[in-house]
């Protein structure tokens, strides 16, 4: 393409998706206008993106007339704690994640005019697929449909790219061909993905296409490669106030890195389990290579510690904000909010950079080259 498609970046949060698009093959694409409520977040993204034109405020409150020109592709990564699988599971009905709709309002007002996206992209949890047994996803879909677009949806896991565990859901509607398989593909077609569409009314599942992604290279980056230098970390004074949280099987698994005698690097959270009819709150960690799934630090027990076992002991600390940032894959040279809570909170709600990179370089910028070519 001689000249990158426009992206409209909904819910940007501080430009994570963007900066994915942005640094994709075949030129990548230029974010022309993005949007979030989110005053912190706000001020993250124009820090980081000063040159891009940004409305801050509630989605229900824009229309078409503030949106400049046709997007290509338009990104929306619609607020997630009604249908996260962690959360009350309200649904799209429910406040924050009915803000899809003023997204999907805008959408219809742009198709009105005369510039509608040729590829939309909704991203959210893996909960949208069951959150209102299922509606929600059904509804979601049957609307691009509705639409003129084809739709299909990919599961994928930062893992694939980075040392941090975190499935998400991409919904992708195209206008056009885009590279799709016969069917189901692992690993993007989850048997979570294939339940959603088979439960699917018989006119989306008509519009459905398996869209295909190459299986990335293995990840050669683990957590240690990721953090700050044992010397410079805030570790804590008392470890054994977080480690004598941990059930049985945790603790083994703590014991058998200090026996071990070499340098073993964990992630750990807090979780509130339910034993003998008690809620109790336990420790759980993991010594595989990866962090946990980032969170926003909300309520405390949200925030990640790291465990290193080592010379006999295991020391521990919490993540910082910067680790966290590069969790999702944003470089060092990104500017964070000064306090480590909104650092936090902002790399919490956000989608890895390279996930929405590999996205966009297999499946998107292929099916937008392909509409350019047909117009």
């Amino acid at each position: 393409m001689s000249i990158r498609p426009t992206v409209f970046e909904f819910f940007a949060g501080g430009g994570l998706a963007g900066l994915g698009l942005d640094g994709a093959g075949m030129g990548g694409m230029d974010v022309a206008f993005a949007n979030d409520m989110d005053s912190m977040k706000s001020a993250a993204f124009r820090a980081n993106h000063p040159g891009t034109a940004f409305r801050q405020g509630d989605i229900w409150a824009l229309t078409a007339a503030d949106l400049p020109g046709r997007p290509d592709l338009c990104w929306a990564s619609s607020p997630c704690q009604d249908v996260s699988l962690a959360g009350a599971r309200g649904g799209l009905e429910a406040g924050r994640s009915g803000a899809f709709w003023g997204f999907w309002k805008l959408i219809q007002e742009l198709q009105a005019q005369g510039r509608g996206p040729r590829v939309i992209v909704l991203e959210n949890v893996i909960g949208l697929l069951t959150s209102g047994q299922g509606r929600d996803f059904a509804a979601v879909c049957a609307a691009m449909v509705q639409a003129g677009y084809r739709v299909g949806a990919l599961e994928m896991d930062a893992a694939l790219w980075l040392p941090q565990s975190r499935p998400r859901l991409f919904v992708v509607a195209v206008q056009g061909e885009a590279p799709q398989a016969a069917g189901p593909i692992a690993p993007f077609h989850s048997p979570r993905v294939v339940a959603a569409h088979d439960r699917l009314p018989e006119a989306v599942r008509a519009a459905w296409a398996w869209w295909s992604l190459p299986t990335p290279p293995r990840r050669n980056l683990d957590l240690a490669a990721v953090l700050e230098p044992d010397e410079t970390a805030g570790w804590l004074d008392d470890p054994e106030a977080v480690l004598s949280l941990a059930a049985p099987l945790h603790r083994a698994r703590i014991a058998a890195a200090v026996a071990s005698g070499q340098r073993r690097v964990g992630a750990a959270y807090r979780r509130v389990r339910v034993e003998n009819g008690l809620k109790v709150q336990r420790l759980e960690v993991r010594f595989d290579g990866l962090a946990g799934c980032l969170r926003t630090p909300a309520g405390g027990s949200s925030r990640q510690y790291v465990v290193v076992c080592d010379q006999g002991r295991a020391r521990v600390r919490r993540l910082t904000g910067r680790e966290a940032a590069r969790l999702m894959g944003v470089s060092d040279d990104y500017r964070l909010p000064s306090s480590e809570s909104a650092t936090l909170k902002l790399m919490g709600d956000a989608v890895a950079v390279p996930v929405v990179r590999a996205l966009a370089q297999g499946l998107l910028l292929p099916a937008l080259q392909a509409s350019r070519a047909a117009a």
